[in-house]
C-alpha cells in the first residue's frame, strides 16, 4: 500500500482545512516547493497536490506554484482541485503532471470523464468526496443527491486509473479513517481505491491494511505528517511490514 503525502495549496501556501471548511485553515509552510522537495527527500514515491483555490473558484490561481513543483520534482505528481474541462486537464498534463483528479465534473459530466480517461488511459483519477455517504462538489461547498457508492459504481469498466475516496467528516481531524465507508466503496468496484482523510497515527495506517484485499491500494496523508505524529519513513515501514500484522485483529477493526 502506497503512502502519498499531500500538499494543499491556498493563496500560495501549504495549508490544511478542518473538514473542508475554508474558515478553519491551518498554514504549515509558505514555500510549497520546499515542502514538496522535503517529502521527496524523505522517500515519497508520489505527491498529492490539491489546488484549494481552484476547487473553490475554478480559476488557475496556483499555477505558478504547480509549475515550479512539477519542474523540480523527480517523483510523479497527481493533482486535483478545480479541474472541470479537458482543456484544463491537458494544460496541467503539459506541465508534467502524472495524474489528473476530477471531482465536481465527475458527478456533473461523468461521460466526459470516461471520454478523457479513454484519451489518457492511466492518467485520470476520480475524486469522490463524501459526507455521510453523500457526494460533495465545488470545493465541498455544495452537497449533491448522489451517494459515493453510486458514483463509484458508475465508473466501473471505464479507463480511470483510481478513485480517491475522501471522508469529509474525518479530513484534517486526525480522528481515524472511516473504515466502513472505505470498505463499502471498495467492495462495489474493481477500480483501485486510494483512502484519504482521518489518518492521525500509525495505528490508523495499520487499520487500513486489511482493506488492501478489497482494492485499497494507497493512502493520502497530510496533517499527521505536518504535525509530526509520525514520519514518512516510519509510515512506509509500517505498510511495508504489513504481512507481519495479525490479520484477525485488523479485520475486527472494520466491524
Amino acid at each position: 500500500m502506497e503512502i502519498i503525502p499531500a500538499i494543499d495549496l491556498l493563496d500560495g501556501n501549504c495549508v490544511r482545512l478542518n473538514q473542508g471548511d475554508y474558515e478553519q485553515v491551518t498554514q504549515f509552510n509558505n514555500d510549497p516547493l520546499a515542502q514538496a522537495l522535503n517529502w521527496q527527500e524523505q522517500g515519497a514515491t508520489r505527491l498529492h497536490l490539491v489546488d484549494l483555490d481552484g476547487a473553490r473558484s475554478g480559476l488557475p490561481i496556483n499555477d505558478s506554484s504547480i509549475k515550479t513543483i512539477t519542474a523540480n520534482l523527480k517523483i510523479p505528481i497527481q493533482i486535483g482541485g478545480g479541474i472541470r474541462s479537458i482543456e484544463r486537464a491537458e494544460c496541467l498534463l503539459s506541465y508534467g503532471i502524472d495524474k489528473i483528479i476530477f471531482g465536481t465534473i465527475a458527478i456533473e459530466k461523468p461521460d466526459l470523464i470516461k471520454k478523457i480517461a479513454k484519451c489518457y488511459p492511466g492518467r485520470v483519477v476520480v475524486g469522490i468526496d463524501a459526507k455521510n455517504n453523500m457526494v460533495a462538489t465545488r470545493g465541498w461547498l455544495t452537497q449533491s443527491k448522489v451517494t459515493a457508492t453510486e458514483l463509484a459504481k458508475s465508473f466501473e469498466g471505464s479507463k480511470i486509473a483510481a478513485i480517491i475516496s475522501t471522508d469529509i467528516t474525518t479530513d484534517g481531524m486526525l480522528s481515524g479513517p472511516n473504515l466502513r465507508a472505505l470498505r463499502e466503496i471498495a467492495q462495489i468496484t474493481n477500480i483501485p481505491i486510494i483512502a484519504s482523510g482521518g489518518v492521525g497515527c500509525l495505528a490508523d495506517l495499520i487499520s487500513l491494511i486489511p482493506l488492501k484485499e478489497y482494492g485499497v491500494s494507497g493512502v493520502i496523508v497530510g496533517r499527521a505528517l505536518y504535525d509530526g505524529a509520525f514520519t514518512l519513513e516510519e509510515a512506509s515501514k509500517v505498510l511495508a511490514n504489513q504481512h507481519l500484522t495479525d490479520p484477525t485483529n485488523q479485520k475486527e477493526m472494520l466491524t
